[in-house]
C-alpha cells in the first residue's frame, strides 16, 4: 500500500523533473536560434555602415590626390587616418572586447573628416527619406 502511493507521491516530482529538462532543451534551442538572428542582423548593420565609411573616404581620397591645394594635405591625412582604422577594424572577431569602443572611434573620425570637408556627416537611410543613418 505504501509503495502504490510512493508512486503517486514521487510522479509528481518525476513529472516536474522531466518538464523541467525539456523546457530547458527547447529554452536553450530558442536562444540560440533568437541569438543567432540578433547577431546576423546587427553584424550586417555595422558591416553596411563601415563599408559606407571606407567608401565614402576612398573616394575622398581620391578626388583630394588630384587637387594641388596644399589645403587637402591635412584633409589627406585624416581620410589616411579613418581609412587605416576602418582597414584595422576586426570584422572576424565578433569577441573582440574593444569592438563597440573602435567602432565608435571610426564614427568620430568619420564625423571629423566630413567637418574638415564642410559636409553634413548625418546622413539618413530609410523608407522615410532617401539618404544614409547609422
Amino acid at each position: 500500500m505504501a509503495d502504490l502511493f510512493d508512486g503517486i507521491v514521487m510522479a509528481e516530482q518525476r513529472f516536474h523533473g522531466e518538464g523541467y529538462q525539456e523546457g530547458l532543451a527547447e529554452g536553450s534551442h530558442a536562444g540560440m536560434d533568437e541569438g543567432r538572428r540578433h547577431g546576423a542582423l546587427h553584424g550586417a548593420r555595422m558591416g553596411s555602415e563601415i563599408g559606407c565609411y571606407l567608401g565614402f573616404a576612398l573616394t575622398w581620397h581620391c578626388l583630394l590626390q588630384k587637387c594641388t591645394d596644399p589645403k587637402n594635405s591635412k584633409k589627406l591625412r585624416a581620410l589616411d587616418s579613418l581609412i587605416g582604422m576602418i582597414q584595422k577594424f576586426p570584422y572576424e572577431d565578433p569577441t573582440y572586447d574593444k569592438l563597440q569602443e573602435d567602432l565608435e572611434k571610426i564614427r568620430g573620425k568619420f564625423k571629423q573628416v566630413c567637418s574638415m570637408l564642410n559636409i553634413q556627416s548625418d546622413f539618413r537611410l530609410g523608407h522615410e527619406r532617401s539618404s544614409l543613418t547609422f
